[in-house]
């Protein structure tokens, strides 16, 4: 499992331009599976997505397809963590 954090690196109004495709690359990540949640950075600086894949590599591949990435609009931290412990409900987070 993976949580990626992005940070934006231009104005919320160039990050704006692209939300619309960002959103729709969001829902088909949840569609196949790799995003389990995502949302916003309070204050609004970047987002948090919490993936699952193969590997990195393939995560990396995922990542590549986002419109913010191709845009150049936010820088990508990704962490890889093996959960041992959930909460009730998500024991299919579970490692």
């Amino acid at each position: 499992m993976f949580v990626v954090s992005l940070t934006y690196k231009v104005a919320l109004s160039d990050v704006d331009q692209h939300i619309d495709a960002h959103i729709a690359y969001l829902e088909k990540q949840y569609a196949d599976g790799h995003f389990l949640a995502s949302g916003r950075k309070v204050p609004r600086t970047g987002g948090i997505i919490l993936a699952q894949a193969k590997d990195r590599e393939h995560l990396d591949t995922i990542l590549r397809a986002d419109p913010f990435y191709q845009a150049d609009v936010a820088d990508y931290d990704v962490m890889e963590f093996e959960p041992s412990m959930v909460a009730e409900g998500l024991d299919a987070l579970n490692g």
